[in-house]
């Protein structure tokens, strides 16, 4: 029930509890008939509820903030802020290019929504001329403009700035750390950030989370799982992020029993499972063999999102249960699931590895006809690979050439594999070559057309392919498995003979052999 008479204190109360935009209109009415306003503390309530209600689309919060004569810092600052929260950022710098051809002064509050606008833009220029701006003013030395800032910086790549500002902050919150360990992560320097995160006075959840976050996508599994515990041991308590991303862990060192200890411990702390930790359950289960436990998941979850359905899908690929796959896929369109492109990577990979031509090449079709999903290069390569486990070498090189897109290595590369399955080496020189051609740098590249050669009897090629990944310098990566034994994770690198146990796992290899 609106007041008949409201005062501006009742006035921004009503505007606090308004839930519509019919209502609003009423309140805006009973200020033009009070005065209210003229209030600018009132107006700037006004503006935030429009901008609220309208949901980026601002029509009336435009229309109203262009009617007020003389706006406020305040209300400006209403209005840079709904932009920067919108789904279009730029009107914010915009509005305060005006803001200063108007000569309207702006006080500390108007740069972190600049700020916010510049970082989804990822807009350097411009975050280098609002620094220029925050300096001139003198609020150079604020940690809350600084971390905004340091934000910008990192997010648009000038990791370098940030870390120049940073060393220049005389007492640094652990937000402005948090954001340094996460640019540094972002552009894949992940043990500058170690390093950063190892010098933090004091660390929250965030900080953890972000290190773990960072060597998970560097591929550093172990280490996450080293971090995990630590961040235990130091009596920091994991949220559900930092749960995920251990447990993505798990699923990349197929270290099942650290996954079931992060399960239990989700179990006995009453972490809800939503559907991203429910994802992630199910992948590790799946990339540790163990099916069964993976579909138990799958059945607890209260809502089953299209993540869900295609981790599933992904589970039967990747042990070679293609007709699995395909039924689960059809289940998964039965309940109102529509997959999406990842879906169709887990499909197309299981018919190929379970030998379903027809059934990949109809899937295929099916992406962009029926799903009006547009086939990207990952989907290409399933296609290829399909085709070249069929043996049918020829369409697959057809099905490159006629790509709308210029094929990768990696494309040309699953055709090469085919080629040396299939025993077609002539092909596979030439496939080999446009690979070194493409990818002059990988040295699998050499090693892979020498394997050509060499299966086909041609060994003087074959050492000459060789020869020239060390005249160019190149790194051969060694080869690396993985095996848990009592919660501990052993890694093995090709020709390196470090464990501590070596003598003792050869000793038992050579007794095996003689068995």
């Amino acid at each position: 029930m609106l007041l008949l008479s409201p005062n501006a204190e009742q006035t921004q109360a009503l505007l606090d509890r308004c839930s519509n935009i019919k209502e609003l209109m009423q309140i805006h009415g009973q200020m033009l008939k009070k005065g209210t306003v003229r209030n600018q503390v009132t107006v700037s309530r006004l503006l935030a509820s429009y901008a609220r209600m309208e949901l980026g689309n601002f029509v009336y919060t435009r229309m109203v903030f262009d009617r007020i004569s003389l706006p406020s810092t305040v209300i400006w600052n209403t209005m840079i802020r709904a932009y920067s929260n919108s789904n279009d950022p730029e009107a914010a710098l915009l509005l305060y290019q005006q803001m200063l051809h108007n000569s309207v002064p702006h006080n500390s509050y108007t740069f972190p929504f600049l700020l916010k606008a510049c970082s989804a833009l990822s807009a350097l220029e411009e975050t280098m001329q609002i620094h220029a701006h925050i300096i001139k003013r003198g609020s150079g030395s604020e940690v809350y403009a600084t971390n905004s800032i340091l934000r910008v910086y990192a997010i648009s790549g000038n990791i370098q700035s940030a870390h120049v500002l940073f060393n220049q902050l005389p007492s640094p919150d652990i937000v402005t750390w948090n954001t340094m360990i996460d640019g540094y992560i972002k552009f894949g320097y992940v043990d500058i950030a170690y390093k950063i995160f190892q010098a933090m006075p004091t660390k929250n959840v965030i900080s953890w989370t972000t290190m773990i976050v960072g060597f998970v996508r560097a591929g550093m599994h172990k280490e996450a799982l080293s971090l995990l515990q630590q961040m235990l041991v130091a009596g920091i308590k994991p949220d559900s992020i930092t749960l995920s991303c251990s447990l993505s862990a798990c699923a990349g060192l197929g270290a099942l029993e650290q996954g079931e200890w992060i399960r239990t411990y989700i179990e006995k702390n009453k972490i809800k499972i939503d559907p991203v930790l429910g994802c992630v359950l199910i992948d590790m289960y799946v990339k540790c063999g163990v099916l069964e436990k993976a579909l138990l998941v799958f059945s607890k979850l209260e809502k089953k999102c299209v993540c869900a359905w295609t981790a599933i899908i992904g589970g039967f690929a990747i042990h070679g249960k293609g007709r699995e796959a395909l039924d689960w896929f059809t289940q998964m369109q039965k309940a109102g699931t529509k997959p999406n492109s990842i879906t169709f990577t887990s499909i197309l990979t299981a018919c190929s590895h379970a030998g379903l031509t027809k059934e990949g090449k109809f899937l295929f079709g099916s992406m962009s006809s029926v799903y009006n999903i547009k086939p990207s290069m990952e989907h290409y390569g399933c296609m290829v690979d399909l085709l070249g486990r069929a043996g049918l070498l020829k369409e697959a090189r057809k099905f490159i050439e006629s790509m709308p897109i210029k094929p990768t290595a990696a494309i040309w590369g699953a055709l090469l594999n085919a080629c040396q399955q299939h025993k077609h080496f002539e092909l596979g020189k030439e496939i080999g070559k446009i690979l070194i051609e493409l990818d002059p740098d990988h040295s699998g590249r050499y090693i892979h057309l020498a394997s050509i050669y060499a299966a086909a009897g041609e060994w003087n090629h074959a050492v000459r392919v060789r020869s020239q990944i060390k005249h160019r310098g190149l790194l051969n990566h060694p080869g690396c498995s993985s095996i848990t034994l009592n919660g501990v994770v052993h890694e093995f690198f090709a020709g390196d003979g470090s464990h501590p146990h070596i003598q003792e796992i050869y000793g038992m290899l050579y007794h095996l052999a003689n068995r």
